[in-house]
């Protein structure tokens, strides 16, 4: 497809089709990155996308166990008191 570049202020852009937007994923926020053969745009993924579905399957799994468990014998009362979740 070909477009034209339009003017936005001192700027410039492109009109980007509805459906390669949908197909895309793009939704507010987008990061662009200038490639050797062009411009790339892509969503903005979101800090720990799909954890949950993660440690549901670990769960399934049984992988979700502390590897540390050991050392919680040993806890001191600042463990206990002055740590904040």
């Amino acid at each position: 497809m070909k477009t034209r570049l339009i003017t936005i202020g001192n700027s410039k852009g492109i009109r980007i089709p509805k459906s390669f937007i949908e197909e895309g994923k793009l939704t507010g926020e987008v990061e662009i990155e200038l490639r050797p053969d062009g411009i790339f745009i892509k969503p903005v993924k979101k800090v720990r996308e799909n954890w949950d579905d993660a440690f549901k399957k670990m769960a399934v799994a049984g992988d979700d166990k502390l590897i540390d468990a050991e050392n919680l014998k040993n806890q001191s009362s600042w463990d206990e008191e002055g740590w904040e979740w």
